[in-house]
């Protein structure tokens, strides 16, 4: 009886194990297939087109500038001394301070008294020595003739032509010693050896003075013409040596102030130095400048642009066109909706525009806005219509400050 009674227990316990099974393997089964779905990535949208603004390469003139830092030189800068040979009180000082002066001008004047005395008492012994000399030749031209007559020793007449030879020397260390005291008389008179400018006084009147001192009465600066200095790089060297030696041409340089937003004034590059500065591999320059106007001031510092030559229908883009990155050199070429890098060798800019030498050519379309968010092969699309670049100035005139000629355009971005 109890058999029978356990039986369908035992069936249905067993069914129910079979369907804990099945349920788990459905819940399983659900689960990968939700997770599989759940992993799996939207479809990539397609990258909307960048817009940018493009610019086509022309063809211009382009000036090659070396902009260098130059000190205003005097052409003479002399520091008035009393001469080495005369020392005294000074009595005047008869010039002021800051005027122009002409080369030989009175500047300072040292008490002459003394060497005044000094050239009096030798032209005394001058003429007492000229009086002897003068006796001395009566005397023998008296012998000789007594010789002749056979009236006196022949000795005695030889003697006499001797004692003639040494009162002429005599009296030309006396008229030496003259010429001493009138060119000391002459130095108490101190004079201005150039034509310029004079400085503050150094000295008042009533000091004493020599020529040892290391100050000075004044110093002359010579204002007009003048000259600028300035330093050139070895590798920039070769051209304008190439362009200096060339007959009938001179190199114009213009001289800017400080900050290079005024021209002050153009002169000519007129002598190179004899050898290269090994510290810093330069060599110096020096142009010349009427200065009429006085603009340049001695030793001041000033922007230096010297104009080497011009590069004629050279092909041109605008600067911000130009990047630097891995591959060097380089501009996003326009292919109709998208750009490529395209490596190119630049060459002068005068911040504006920059000479492409190779890569480019007249009429290719380069993007000039936007390059940042560009990388090669990005779709594109153009921001609105654009002007082809400018042409550069013309090869006399000097770029603007802000536009300067650039050996090598600075990077400005990266490939992405």
């Amino acid at each position: 009886m109890s058999e029978v009674a356990t039986a369908p227990v035992v069936g249905h316990s067993r069914f129910r194990r079979v369907a804990w099974v099945v349920a788990a393997l459905v819940l399983a089964a659900a689960a990968v297939v939700l997770w599989q779905k759940l992993a799996q990535k939207p479809p990539p949208r397609a990258a909307p087109p960048q817009i940018v603004k493009v610019a086509q390469a022309t063809l211009g003139d382009m000036p090659v500038v070396l902009n260098e830092l130059g000190t205003v030189m005097p052409t003479a800068t002399v520091t008035v001394m009393p001469n080495q040979a005369v020392s005294g009180y000074l009595v005047d000082v008869p010039f002021q301070e800051g005027q122009d002066v002409q080369k030989g001008q009175l500047l300072a004047q040292i008490d002459p008294r003394p060497f005044q005395a000094a050239l009096d008492q030798a032209i005394g012994t001058l003429q007492r020595d000229q009086g002897l000399l003068s006796e001395a030749k009566m005397d023998l031209v008296r012998f000789q003739k007594l010789v002749t007559l056979d009236s006196i020793a022949r000795q005695q007449a030889e003697d006499q032509a001797y004692v003639v030879q040494q009162n002429e020397g005599t009296v030309k260390l006396d008229q030496a010693a003259v010429d001493t005291a009138r060119l000391n008389l002459g130095y108490a008179s101190i004079t201005s050896p150039v034509a310029g400018r004079v400085g503050l006084r150094l000295v008042d009147v009533g000091n004493y003075v020599t020529g040892s001192s290391s100050t000075g009465i004044t110093v002359v600066t010579t204002i007009k013409p003048t000259t600028v200095e300035f330093t050139v790089a070895q590798n920039d060297l070769e051209k304008v040596v190439e362009r200096f030696r060339t007959p009938g041409v001179k190199l114009p340089v213009t001289a800017y102030n400080s900050d290079g937003s005024k021209a002050l004034a153009t002169g000519t590059l007129y002598a190179l130095n004899n050898q290269m500065t090994t510290s810093t591999g330069t060599v110096t320059l020096r142009a010349t400048f009427a200065n009429d106007d006085e603009v340049l001031f001695p030793n001041e510092f000033v922007n230096v642009r010297l104009l080497v030559d011009t590069l004629h229908q050279a092909v041109l883009v605008p600067t911000p066109a130009v990047l630097s990155g891995a591959p060097g050199n380089y501009v996003f070429l326009v292919n109709k909706d998208t750009v490529s890098v395209h490596p190119v060798t630049l060459g002068p800019s005068d911040g504006k525009n920059t000479v492409i030498l190779s890569g480019l050519g007249a009429g290719d379309t380069v993007v000039i806005d936007g390059t940042d968010r560009l990388s090669d092969g990005a779709k594109i699309r153009t921001a609105a219509a654009t002007t082809p670049a400018v042409t550069a100035p013309a090869a006399t005139a000097p770029a603007p400050q802000g536009s300067e000629i650039a050996r090598t355009p600075a990077a400005t971005s990266g490939p992405r």
